[in-house]
């Protein structure tokens, strides 16, 4: 009987009490996400926006000393990067889960050559309940 007060139930009374929460604004305290908000929304992107660390780390992460192995590049550069596909991505697609392909220079070795990787944009409540945008590899929750 939907509607009927006594038919509601939460979660809690259907599942039962949580064993364990960890919230996003944790996971960004503690550095498993990154947030890139700001510069999102000069790519186009008008919720907020943060990266799962693994996928910082390979899509974006740059030191001075890649500069001197590989070739010249900067972390702001392969943000707006991966910003600027996540962007194009989500105009031409719907749905809470997008994936997306750029070319990036992989870290480490001596290579120059850009690789194609695939990244996954999932769109859901935060906690407060408002959409936010969390890019990450493929398989990361």
């Amino acid at each position: 009987m939907y509607g009927h007060p006594q038919a509601v139930e939460t979660m809690a009374e259907i599942f039962g009490e949580a064993i364990s929460t960890y919230t996003r604004r944790q996971a960004l305290d503690d550095g498993f996400l990154v947030d890139v908000s700001e510069l999102a929304k000069e790519a186009g992107i008008k919720f907020p926006v943060a990266m799962t660390r693994a996928a910082w780390e390979d899509c974006v992460t740059w030191s001075e000393a890649d500069n001197k192995r590989q070739t010249y590049q900067d972390e702001a550069g392969r943000l707006w990067d991966v910003l600027w596909m996540a962007s194009v991505a989500a105009r031409r697609n719907s749905g809470s889960e997008v994936r997306f392909q750029l070319y990036r220079v992989p870290r480490g070795g001596r290579g120059v050559r850009p690789r194609l990787v695939v990244l996954q944009m999932h769109c859901g409540p935060g906690d407060d309940g408002k959409p936010v945008i969390t890019i990450g590899l493929p398989g990361e929750d």
